[in-house]
């Protein structure tokens, strides 16, 4: 299967879509930039959700649903917003279809237009905002920590699976605070969440910053990304929080009375992160043989492989197969038997390979004789022997060194590719070498920003929440600088 999928080196980009479509995580759909979800992608997604769902959960929120449909005029009353969005919106402007009295089959109804178009949800702030209106009257209704799974669409030109597509699923987190330090303190716990979630789950270390005012969110006083590096140099955002400040709330006239009976307005946060991390987690751990999935996320984390020759050996194999389920089960392992006689062991191996399972056992009847199994690792591709007993015990111990070790390796390629330069030569020929993050000064100014853009196809990542203050001049202009900020070429 490995001969199948396009190497790193050869091309990149191709190596991905090899490994999301050989890997079975998704399919190409008839509907232009969107894609299908398949089984395996959904249930890698599935322990993505259920386990921020939880970290949003321990910290107060509550999970709500609003209308996929949001109404034209709405996106209007703040005016960034809709500047940022205008471009990508998907607008409803009818409501029946009609047999074509001319034979040309379905059409759509002339007389079905609606009063007012609606926005296939780009994002939720307006929709939300408009809500709160009627749930906000006092202090004591506040905070209002409100979480969404949802799908939205945002209607992209160029579109790859996973990281930029017209649909895509999401969480959305939409928060209302009495004070500016409430909302601001939100915005950098849900900052850390996703931090802590890229990095303990994910195995995907990351950088937690702020954005400039080009990058910043549509609406946002301030917005708050995590970085994370590819094997190709590229960076990718994997999740951002927003201090939205009161603008919403004043575009939505939400306005609370607070301990002292005056009235104010809310102050807001929004954070979300998206299918994206499938994405990323794939760019950021696999090989040219296939998906390296950390064992916190896999929908599969051991399978066991049974090698035989006739019923006899079969059967005793799989008494045991069954017994190690059950033990596998009871420590939280999610394990599967591949008794599939239709596939012979070197193409299970093979497949399993290429679909990222941490673990593969492989018992033959020899191997029971001996009371041991062949234990194969993916993450380095080493096998060893292991006695039968207390099997499921080493196994969860192997897991969590396999998580470690993934994460121990992306952090050493994200360290060796993290470079800092003080000249425009240097940052022109580090960008079309090798790539990664470049550490360098810019004197502040947009202006600045997008020339540096235009000429390189770098943004600034994010300014590092732990930079230190640092005089400098401005690889551009040469202006004067007070820090060095986070650039790259970006997905």
């Amino acid at each position: 299967m490995s001969k199948e999928i396009t190497s790193r080196e050869k091309d990149y980009s191709q190596w991905y879509n090899d490994l999301i479509i050989k890997g079975g995580l998704a399919d190409y759909s008839a509907v232009r930039g969107c894609m299908v979800i398949k089984p395996y992608g959904y249930a890698l997604w599935e322990n993505m959700r259920d386990q921020l769902d939880k970290m949003f959960k321990a910290t107060g929120h509550q999970n709500a649903y609003f209308p996929l449909f949001i109404p034209k005029s709405f996106l209007s009353r703040e005016a960034a917003h809709v500047e940022g969005f205008a471009k990508e919106c998907a607008v409803v402007t009818h409501y029946r279809l009609m047999n074509d009295p001319n034979g040309g089959g379905i059409v759509v109804d002339p007389e079905a237009k609606l009063e007012e178009e609606l926005i296939v949800r780009p994002t939720s702030e307006t929709i939300i905002w408009h809500t709160y209106k009627s749930w906000i009257q006092s202090y004591r209704d506040l905070p209002l920590l409100i979480n969404q799974w949802a799908n939205v669409v945002r209607w992209e030109m160029r579109t790859r699976l996973f990281l930029r597509t017209a649909e895509f699923l999401w969480q959305e987190g939409h928060t209302a605070h009495a004070t500016s330090k409430e909302a601001e303190d939100e915005t950098i716990q849900m900052l850390d969440t996703y931090a802590e979630f890229a990095e303990e789950w994910m195995a995907m270390p990351v950088i937690k910053g702020v954005k400039s005012i080009n990058e910043r969110f549509a609406g946002a006083v301030d917005t708050y990304s995590i970085e994370a590096l590819m094997q190709d140099g590229k960076a990718l955002q994997a999740g951002t929080s927003h201090f939205l400040g009161q603008n919403f709330a004043k575009a939505f006239d939400v306005q609370f009375t607070d301990k002292q009976n005056k009235l104010d307005y809310v102050w807001a946060t929004s954070w979300g992160v998206s299918t994206r991390l499938i994405g990323a987690l794939v760019m950021a751990h696999s090989d040219d043989e296939g998906l390296v999935l950390p064992p916190k996320l896999a929908p599969i984390q051991v399978v066991i492989i049974p090698i035989y020759k006739g019923d006899e050996q079969k059967n005793a194999i799989d008494v045991k197969a069954r017994q190690l389920l059950t033990d596998f089960k009871a420590l939280g392992i999610t394990a599967k038997y591949d008794d599939n006689d239709n596939s012979r062991p070197g193409w299970k191996f093979a497949e399993y390979e290429m679909k990222g399972v941490p673990v593969r056992i492989a018992i033959g009847a020899r191997d029971l004789e001996k009371n041991v199994v062949e234990v194969a690792r993916r993450d380095t591709k080493e096998k060893i022997t292991i006695t039968l007993d207390g099997l499921a015990h080493t196994i969860f111990v192997l897991l969590n060194d396999i998580q470690s070790n993934i994460y121990n390796k992306a952090k050493k390629f994200r360290e060796e590719n993290i470079t800092k330069v003080d000249s425009w030569d240097e940052f022109e020929k580090l960008l079309d070498g090798k790539g990664g993050f470049i550490s360098a000064h810019w004197d502040g100014t947009p202006e600045t920003e997008n020339k540096i853009k235009e000429k390189t196809k770098a943004t600034i990542r994010c300014i590092p929440l732990n930079n230190i203050a640092e005089e400098g001049k401005c690889i551009l202009t040469g202006n004067p600088s007070r820090e060095r900020v986070l650039f790259a070429r970006a997905y």
